[in-house]
Formats: structure tokens, C-alpha cells, sequence
């Protein structure tokens, strides 16, 4: 299932979240300049397991964690990451405020790192892209908006439909998949586990949003009527 679009309109221009977006594309484009050069400067900047368990206080693996948040491994990782945050982001930033947003997205994302850093204490591979903090704001929704109807794109066989859903389904369906999978993944060789997909830091992302959310104070906003979309399950 690939979400299209929800039907939960922001009360407010969600501005840091348009700049999370642009921030990322634009980093993108910057990693296309380096030409052939991009792998070896990827590596030297992103986010190694084994090399941030060398010396896990020193600033500049710490740094690598933040950036590694905004590079992506091509315009179809950068594609899917900016549909979901672009859907559901602006909904979480309503409901946070801007600042209480960004914190809440970084705080996620190093979470989420973090996760994958623990489940893969040896791995060598660089860890890249914004999917654990976007896993966040993934978290975040499915507890304050479970009832929002969400456009779907469903492929069965050699056709597609387009239908709305409700938000625990879609999002529901997609944490029980990365928990699924990350689990199985559990002592497989990276090389064979999907592509080296960071199952984990989806994982830790969105156990760490819905939790977030909540010491943020966003789960503390006043009730909408019962009529709204998006009003949470109490």
C-alpha cells in the first residue's frame, strides 16, 4: 500500500516541515555533484555502527548521526521518504507547534540511529536517510489522528485501486511489517537482510514518536469535537 494523500488538513502553514523537505532535496542534489567521488565522501560523512561504537562521544561521529538524516541513496529512497513526510509531517508540526516540531523530529531521527546502532553494533555499512525520524512522525500520527482517512494506492495483481483508509490500518500495517521483517532479519548477514534496509531504526523511530508526542504535549491539546478527523482514541 502507498499512501497518496490524508484527508486531515493543518490548522497552520507547516513551515518547518516544507524546510525539512527542502532540506533534504537539497542535500540530495548536493551528494549528485560530487559525481564518481559520492560513495567514498558518503562513507566518510554518514553513519557507521562500528565506527560510532569506537568512540561513541566523539563529536564528530555525533555529528555524523544529524546529518545522516537528511542523505538519501537515490531519487526513489529521497521519493518515498518526502510523499510520507509531506502527508503526514504538517499534521504533527500542527498539533506541536514549529519549534516543539523540529526538536521532536531531530529527537526521533537520533533515536531511531541509535536503534540501529544497538540491533547492529558490527555493522560497516553507512546508515543514511530521513525514514527513522519520518518512522516518528509515523508514530506520532497513528496515535493522535488513528481515524484519519488516508487516499491509498493499493496494487492487487496487475491493476490498481485507490482507496481511503484509515490511518491505524495504513500506518499499523506498515509498523507491523518493519517489526516483522526487522525481527526475522535478527542475525541474517547485512547482505542478505533486504538490501541492508535499517529495519531497526524504523522500528526504534516510531515506538519513539508515539512516545515523544505524548511528553511533548501534544496528546495533551484540546479535545476537538467528536465530528473531527482528528480527534485521538482516549
Amino acid at each position: 500500500m502507498l499512501p497518496l494523500s490524508d484527508h486531515n488538513p493543518s490548522r497552520t502553514t507547516p513551515v518547518v516541515n516544507y524546510i525539512l523537505i527542502a532540506t533534504n532535496v537539497i542535500f540530495f542534489l548536493w551528494e549528485l555533484s560530487l559525481g564518481p567521488g559520492i560513495e567514498r565522501e558518503l562513507v566518510l560523512i554518514s553513519f557507521v555502527p562500528a565506527r560510532f561504537w569506537l568512540a561513541p562521544f566523539y563529536p564528530p561521529n555525533i555529528f555524523r548521526i544529524l546529518i545522516s538524516m537528511f542523505l538519501h541513496a537515490g531519487w526513489l529512497h529521497l521519493g518515498g521518504n518526502m510523499l510520507y513526510l509531506w502527508i503526514f509531517g504538517d499534521n504533527i508540526e500542527d498539533r506541536l507547534g514549529h519549534f516543539k516540531y523540529l526538536v521532536f523530529y531531530i529527537l526521533c531521527g537520533t533515536i531511531a540511529t541509535l536503534a540501529h546502532a544497538v540491533a547492529n553494533p558490527a555493522s560497516t555499512i553507512p546508515s543514511l536517510g530521513a525514514s527513522g525520524a519520518i518512522a516518528g512522525v509515523l508514530g506520532a500520527y497513528i496515535l493522535l489522528y488513528p481515524r484519519a482517512q488516508v487516499k491509498t494506492l493499493i496494487p492487487i495483481v496487475f491493476f490498481v485501486i485507490i482507496r481511503d483508509i484509515p490511518a491505524v490500518v495504513v500506518l499499523g500495517l506498515w509498523f507491523v511489517l518493519q517489526l516483522f521483517v526487522g525481527v526475522a532479519s535478527v542475525g541474517v548477514p547485512e547482505a542478505q537482510n533486504g538490501g541492508g534496509v535499517a529495519y531497526f531504526a524504523h522500528i526504534g523511530g516510531f515506538v519513539a514518536g508515539m512516545l515523544l508526542v505524548v511528553l511533548m504535549g501534544g496528546y495533551r491539546q484540546k479535545r476537538l469535537p467528536p465530528t473531527m478527523v482528528d480527534e485521538p482514541w482516549r
